[in-house]
């Protein structure tokens, strides 16, 4: 069973590693977590599940609804509650906590989390699209240009690249490494960007897919030949 645990986006740093190398990290507040409800195929819920809760709350923050919840696992309000599936018994009990120590320095992890949102954007923004001419006498400088079809077919396809809502969509960064990890204070260094502006909701999980192998550059074949192999050189330089 892999980890997992949710965390706030903090700023981006610099670390320096034993060997003297400059790694770009992103702080995140992992945790504490407080486990609300432990579902197993024994029970009427008829799946294995864990539901963690993140980020306490006066109860007027959040529903009535939200509020019985967290009463009945015996733990306070709290403004966030994820639930993950698990492949069998979780080993955990209603109402523990989970900190960020069950990740290692040297983990990889996938971090879960909603990209910034730009609201409303053009084609230009949105897709990269270069432009029309912007000099004197034109009136369509950042248009997005003709979009519609002759008689056949005679509409506009799916999957168009126009104008619309732009980010604020669900993204996963796979196999990040942990470059460093305090449970007693809640922070997790995480190498590279994570999504999300700072302060956004994460989800980390211990990585669920391997990193892609490097593929081994081949060297060119040898000619069984050299002296056939020099003359077809010294024939083509004619």
């Amino acid at each position: 069973m892999g980890h997992f645990i949710l965390g706030r986006k903090g700023r981006m740093m610099q670390v320096f590693t034993d060997a003297g190398v400059c790694v770009p990290v992103t702080i995140v507040e992992a945790g504490p977590c407080v486990v609300t409800q432990v579902k197993s195929e024994k029970s009427r819920d008829g799946y294995n599940a864990v539901q963690l809760a993140f980020d306490p709350v006066r109860e007027t923050r959040i529903s009535k609804a939200e509020v019985g919840h967290c009463k009945k696992a015996g733990v306070g309000a709290h403004r966030v509650i994820r639930e993950w599936r698990m492949n069998g018994e979780s080993g955990l009990a209603l109402g523990q906590k989970v900190d960020c120590g069950g990740f290692k320095v040297g983990d990889l992890v996938d971090v879960i989390g909603a990209i910034k949102g730009r609201g409303t954007a053009g084609v230009m923004k949105r897709h990269g699209f270069h432009g029309r001419p912007a000099s004197h006498g034109h009136m369509c400088h950042r248009r997005p240009g003709s979009i519609g079809m002759h008689s056949d077919p005679g509409r506009v396809f799916v999957g168009k690249k126009m104008a619309g809502q732009y980010g604020n969509t669900r993204h996963t960064m796979k196999n990040l490494e942990v470059v460093s990890v305090d449970p007693e204070a809640g922070i997790m260094l995480i190498r590279g960007g994570v999504p999300g502006a700072r302060g956004a909701l994460l989800t980390i999980r211990t990585a669920t897919t391997p990193p892609p192998k490097p593929q081994a550059v081949q060297a060119p074949a040898k000619s069984a030949n050299p002296q056939k192999a020099s003359a077809a050189k010294a024939g083509g330089k004619k």
